[in-house]
């Protein structure tokens, strides 16, 4: 069933996160946040390299600049036949990151909603001058 414990010949010397949590936030409104695969590429990262094609004379190795490493999966590292519980554990942890950044999202939006009411409770404070 696979291996039972992790040595240090089973993983890479440097580890690469699978997803990363993104904040992006909107002119007037809230923060969000956003759980994206870390090998997705960016709309800028998207497209040729160099401008103009050119031919080359015979076979050449051909070097990426941007070297893309695509995460190794961690289950990898106990073998072909993982148990069916780390798989599990797997989705669960993704699951619950997922929910994390919906939770933020929806903290950020309830406190700048919040300090949206504050401001308009202010100003008719302001407006209204009360009992004379």
């Amino acid at each position: 069933m696979g291996a039972k414990s992790v040595g240090p010949l089973q993983y890479a010397s440097r580890m690469e996160p699978q997803v990363c949590v993104r904040a992006s936030e909107a002119q007037d409104g809230p923060q969000t946040f956003r759980v994206i695969k870390a090998d997705a590429q960016t709309p800028e990262e998207v497209g040729p390299s160099e401008r103009s094609l050119r031919r080359r004379k015979g076979p050449t190795k051909t070097k990426e600049l941007g070297s893309a490493v695509v995460p190794q999966d961690p289950l990898n590292w106990f073998g072909i036949l993982v148990p069916h519980s780390l798989r599990q554990a797997q989705a669960s942890f993704r699951d619950g990151l997922q929910l994390a950044a919906d939770i933020a999202s929806l903290q950020t939006r309830i406190n700048w909603g919040q300090s949206q009411l504050r401001g308009l409770q202010k100003k008719l404070k302001e407006l209204d001058p009360g009992p004379a």
